[in-house]
């Protein structure tokens, strides 16, 4: 340790430790526009400079080292003076009006300039004349605002190890920063990192997706805020790209107690928010969320919370993934929990709705006994709860209804009940179960995964034809581009925007469907129009329809029969934010109340439904835990040769002919990732919460403020 003077303040400080970061610790201001913590000292900028004794001339704080004895002077009027010129120089060649930048408000020039209040009347400006550089994915370059501090630089090649950014000159000898030959980002293995827009003190260096309206972590880490659980999707993207793929899955499992199911059939909201689409597509974060539960170690069970027993009574309607949810979480916090489904076998629409092809019935098995084992619960198999407010008075102190939507839809057309006609909840159970049937022409009525689901299960009952007819545009379908693609593979035949006026039969049977044509969608009075458009008839040859146009709750119509007041029908009214109902001490999650949406929406509506009825019940509803080890964050992530051109790595799936006609005995058609897939898809990853562990700037207004 050594102690210094600083304005005729002793300090002990590291020995060796750069002073102006000594002063800054300290509390003391001085002011600075090329340093930042993370990174080299510079000392170009000269706005740190500090005079001290025993020196003839002023010098840089920052690349001054701290021993014992020194004694510095930082606000003499020499060293304020040329800090004026210094600042003076470099305004020279900004632009004048600083309300028209978009970091307004938020540069650190503009407070420097606040703080030093340079004299600009005297000032000969010049213009640059850079054109604002809008061509590469998340970045705007505006060299026209660069001050050369080369924070920029810095931590392209020394922080991240990229070696991206350099200083380049142009042939009227003005300095500038970017690529080397101006390359475009994406050509110059630029790993879009965007350090160099956290570190830039102006409005230089951009980021496209900022936005002022939500949470810095936010827009930095969309994937994460993407997720309806808000699932650490970097954090166990990295630790699979460091081999650790069992804290890969203990990462994941910190948000969701279904990890490998949701391996297979998450419509993972998180890859629509991730960055890498903005390169080239996003990267496949559920087939990375699956490979790390194949390689489940069971560890994470040892860190799991347990609070102890709290001697109150938790009712759980439905034994789906939401309602599974709740008891597993409900469990763990001390509550004993009972389970009523309706059905034979719990698991709600991942077992009687998903069919067994894409979601192997044994990984649901096993992750259910996982759940089970959690703490107090007591299963009832084939016990449908009539009137929900009837279990308080049986002694529960809380309940919580997740009833799924089991009941297809079957809209009013004529010809909507004949033989041969069904609806995709029915038929997806009866396929569970092994009693379906469907003829050898077969239409699906629907664009959704349902419909996908419907068409697939009825090509490996043997159909030799399947159309599906849907409102939508192929780009508009409520079916994610995998499944679609899926289907078209296996020879599902898709009519887009079209409308279904009737059901043709014969002698009582179903012989084909009308479509026709549609077009200039529109809302009217909050409904969604179109117009059927004139000479567009067509038929479609069937001996089997299938309704997949949506689904509702198994609830009554009538209020007073559920006992909860409903709205739309029979979906359960929410009151709250966290799935409150019309009844105190009675919650909601899942379908029932949002109506037909994802397994993972189910889980997070589960999640905080389970924590407001814990704070119900006397406790704090904190059910965050950590299940796996620390992570180390290596700001180096140097550099990987064409990385925005490498390509979303596909999963090993089973061809289509193989896949239809042998579904019973090949297992899974989705195989997922290999380990060398995994490695590959992983390191496409931005790693964009690597942002988040940079230094924020210290100006002037903080300083202020503490003051």
């Amino acid at each position: 340790m050594a102690v210094i003077t600083i304005d005729g303040r002793k300090l002990e400080v590291p020995d060796g430790k750069n002073v102006l970061e000594c002063a800054l610790d300290a509390g003391i201001y001085i002011p600075h526009l090329c340093h930042h913590k993370d990174l080299a000292p510079l000392g170009s900028c000269r706005m740190c400079i500090v005079e001290v004794e025993g020196e003839e001339k002023p010098v840089p704080s920052c690349k001054l080292q701290a021993k014992d004895g020194l004694v510095i002077e930082t606000q003499t009027e020499e060293v304020k003076r040329l800090r004026m010129l210094a600042l003076e120089l470099l305004l020279a060649g900004h632009p004048e009006d600083c309300s028209t930048c978009p970091k307004y408000g938020n540069c650190e020039l503009q407070m420097l300039i606040q703080y030093i209040g340079p004299k600009t009347g005297r000032l000969k400006y010049r213009t640059k004349g850079f054109a604002v550089n809008e061509e590469n994915p998340l970045l705007l370059h505006d060299m026209n605002r660069c001050i050369l501090c080369g924070r920029c630089v810095r931590a392209c090649n020394d922080l991240r190890g990229v070696h991206v950014l350099q200083y380049n000159k142009r042939e009227d000898l003005e300095v500038y920063t970017g690529a080397l030959h101006n390359k475009l980002l994406t050509d110059a293995n630029c790993r879009f990192c965007q350090a160099c827009a956290e570190v830039c003190p102006t409005g230089t260096i951009r980021d496209k997706l900022a936005s002022s309206e939500v949470r810095k972590e936010d827009y930095v880490v969309p994937c994460r805020v993407g997720c309806p659980a808000h699932i650490d999707v970097p954090r166990y993207i990295r630790f699979i790209n460091q081999g650790d793929y069992a804290s890969a899955n203990a990462t994941v499992r910190e948000k969701v107690p279904f990890p490998h199911c949701l391996g297979y059939i998450c419509v993972h909201n998180c890859e629509t928010e991730c960055k890498h689409q903005y390169l080239n597509e996003p990267v496949s974060i559920r087939n990375l969320k699956r490979f790390a539960a194949e390689h489940d170690d069971g560890a994470w069970k040892a860190k799991a919370f347990h609070k102890p027993a709290t001697g109150k009574k938790i009712a759980v309607v439905g034994g789906g993934p939401a309602g599974l949810t709740a008891a597993y979480f409900g469990a763990k916090l001390g509550h004993s929990v009972t389970i009523f489904e309706g059905a034979e076998k719990l698991g709600g629409q991942l077992r009687y709705g998903i069919p067994s092809y894409r979601l192997p019935r044994e990984v649901l098995d096993q992750e259910i006994a996982d759940i089970l084992e959690a703490g107090d619960i007591t299963v009832k198999t084939g016990t449908k709860v009539e009137h929900v407010p009837t279990l308080l008075k049986e002694g529960f102190d809380a309940v919580f209804v997740a009833v799924g939507t089991h009941q297809g839809a079957r809209l009013p057309l004529p010809g909507n009940d004949l033989e041969g006609v069904q609806v995709n909840t029915d038929f997806l159970r009866a396929f569970e179960e092994g009693t379906a049937t469907v003829g050898e022409k077969v239409v699906i009525l629907g664009g959704g995964n349902v419909a996908i689901d419907c068409a697939g299960a009825a090509f490996r009952l043997g159909a030799k034809t399947v159309d599906m007819a849907c409102l939508e545009a192929y780009d508009a379908m409520t079916a994610t581009d995998e499944e679609r693609a899926w289907a078209v593979e296996e020879g599902v035949v898709l009519h887009n925007s079209k409308t279904f006026p009737q059901i043709l039969g014969e002698n009582g049977h179903v012989t084909g469907v009308e479509i026709k044509s549609v077009g200039n969608f529109r809302k009217e009075n909050g409904r969604m129009m179109f117009d059927v458009l004139d000479g567009t008839e067509e038929i479609l040859p069937a001996d089997t329809v299938i309704f997949a146009t949506g689904q509702r709750p198994t609830i009554p119509m009538d209020p007073e029969a559920f006992g909860l007041e409903l709205t739309h029908g029979n979906y359960v009214a929410g009151k709250g934010p966290n799935g409150e109902t019309s009844v105190e001490g009675i919650w909601a999650a899942g379908d029932s109340l949002t109506g037909t949406t994802s397994v993972i929406k189910g889980i997070a509506g589960a999640r905080d439904a389970i924590s407001a009825i814990d704070i119900y019940l006397g406790g704090d509803g904190n059910i965050d835990e950590s299940l796996a080890p620390e992570q180390k964050k290596d700001p180096y992530i140097g550099i990987i040769d064409g990385f925005a051109q490498i390509p979303r790595t596909e999963p090993n799936v089973v061809p289509a002919p193989e896949r239809v006609t042998d579904w019973k005995t090949c297992g899974p058609m989705d195989n997922g990732f290999d380990e060398k897939k995994a490695k590959c898809e992983a390191e496409r990853c931005l790693q964009c919460d690597l942002r988040l562990c940079i230094s924020a700037p210290r100006t002037w207004g903080d300083f202020s403020k503490e003051a």
